[in-house]
């Protein structure tokens, strides 16, 4: 069909929009490889969609066809793995596997589709733990851009010699290509951002529930007092979650939990399998701790809750968040927090908010501009941290890729020559560069 101007599948949730000349929704490989033959043959641009949640304009078009991969909703779940297809929300899936399994990879949004969180590597708060999702793909079926379909299992090697590029000193990283020594074949379409081929299906590895989670929200009077906790128990057995929420995040809250301390100025949210290890050192005594599944779930809002109050905040004053995903080493984490601290205290002082995975060293820094110019200096400031990140040796996106809003970005953390290996590998499974044109690596190099 011919989209809309205003059709869902021309924007993501960052609102970045496009166009396409016609959209496909397939129901099967069969009818994937034939649309992506066709494609080939006419030499247009195919952008894969799936539930709409990226904020980096990934399967934002920008012109050609679009295919929608809601219709691959398979999902079977066994013992110690499910077979799903792309088109599965994440909330699906989990419901699922409940309540003798769980899928570890936790990303805020659970309306995301499975084949959307593989095509980014998304990982979420309890990848302290767990990591992303790349650890636990067992398997995937990808339709090339040739229209052959590959049923790729973990452990299976590529069919050609994958050329090197150093990672990042983070626990977290889905900037460019994976492309490590004794890699898998399944793992170059992992994190590809749907540039190198469609997954249509996975096999992903479920875990056992735990027996019993201590869960808590701590809440402290100062960041100093929070980090020093942060790094007392950052080294704990069984614990899986550490997530940082700063001050102004906590302000922008309290419309909606009253019962937030009126002088906290941080909190960290905690998760362990083990309840017997926690020293709570300066957590205010009005920190919140679970004693039942109705205040697990309750913890679940609280932090689910602040990325949909900043985008509630955009939406109701017509501004454009300038958000970050940069992750640093951990041992720069307390540092690069200063950088951002006073860069934007001195800047954009009461317009923006910080928080997320900080047990990763990975935080979100959110900047609310009020105008254009604003935005433009904001745009810049984030390019500047970017650099400082790199310079730690951190990466400039550790689990929401580059699409097509921060692809400039790769060059920040990779050389030309690291950049070439890229498209080296791009070149080999789509000749063409019609798959996900604009997304990462930007349009082919003349």
């Amino acid at each position: 069909m011919t989209p809309e101007p205003d059709s869902s599948y021309l924007i993501d949730a960052s609102g970045y929009r496009g166009k396409a000349e016609k959209i496909f929704a397939p129901r099967s490989d069969a009818e994937i490889s034939q649309i992506l033959r066709e494609a080939t043959k006419l030499q247009t641009p195919v952008t894969i969609a799936g539930a709409g949640t990226g904020v980096t304009g990934g399967r934002v078009p920008h012109e050609g066809w679009v295919v929608s991969l809601e219709h691959f909703r398979r999902l079977e779940v066994h013992d110690g793995y499910a077979i799903c297809g792309a088109g599965v929300l994440l909330r699906e899936l989990q419901t699922a596997a409940t309540p003798r399994q769980f899928y570890a990879p936790d990303p805020t949004e659970t309306a995301a589709s499975a084949g959307g969180s593989i095509a980014t590597n998304a990982s979420g708060s309890r990848s302290f733990l767990y990591g992303a999702t790349r650890r636990h793909v067992r398997g995937l079926r990808v339709v090339l851009m040739d229209g052959s379909t590959l049923d790729l299992r973990r452990g299976e090697k590529p069919p050609f010699e994958v050329p090197i590029v150093p990672g990042p000193n983070t626990t977290k990283n889905t900037a460019g290509y994976y492309l490590r020594e004794g890699i898998d074949y399944l793992d170059l379409f992992i994190g590809s951002e749907g540039t190198l081929g469609v997954v249509t299906e996975a096999e992903l590895a479920l875990l056992p529930m735990p027996q019993s989670l201590f869960t808590g929200v701590l809440f402290f009077e100062s960041d100093e007092a929070a980090l020093d906790g942060l790094d007392a128990w950052r080294p704990v057995r069984g614990l899986r979650m550490l997530e940082y929420v700063d001050a102004a995040s906590l302000d922008l809250l309290r419309g909606r939990f009253a019962e937030i301390p009126g002088d906290a100025r941080a909190c960290v949210l905690i998760e362990s399998e083990n309840d017997d290890w926690l020293s709570e050192g300066d957590a205010m005594e009005a920190s919140w701790f679970a004693a039942s599944d109705a205040d697990r779930e309750r913890f679940r809002r609280f932090r689910h809750a602040l990325p949909e109050a900043v985008n509630d905040l955009v939406r109701r004053r017509n501004l454009t968040k300038m958000g970050s995903d940069y992750a640093v080493p951990m041992e720069r984490n307390r540092e690069m927090l200063r950088i951002y601290r006073e860069a934007l205290d001195r800047e954009f002082a009461g317009q923006y908010v910080i928080f997320g995975h900080i047990g990763d060293a990975h935080l979100h820094v959110n900047v609310l501009p009020a105008n254009e110019r604003e935005w433009q200096r904001a745009s810049e400031l984030m390019t500047e941290f970017a650099r400082q990140v790199v310079g730690m040796g951190g990466t400039v996106s550790a689990e929401h890729g580059l699409g097509k809003r921060k692809r400039h970005l790769l060059e920040i953390q990779y050389s030309a020559a690291e950049i070439g290996k890229m498209r080296e590998v791009k070149r080999r499974l789509d000749p063409g560069w019609l798959l996900g044109r604009g997304t990462l690596l930007g349009i082919a190099p003349g």
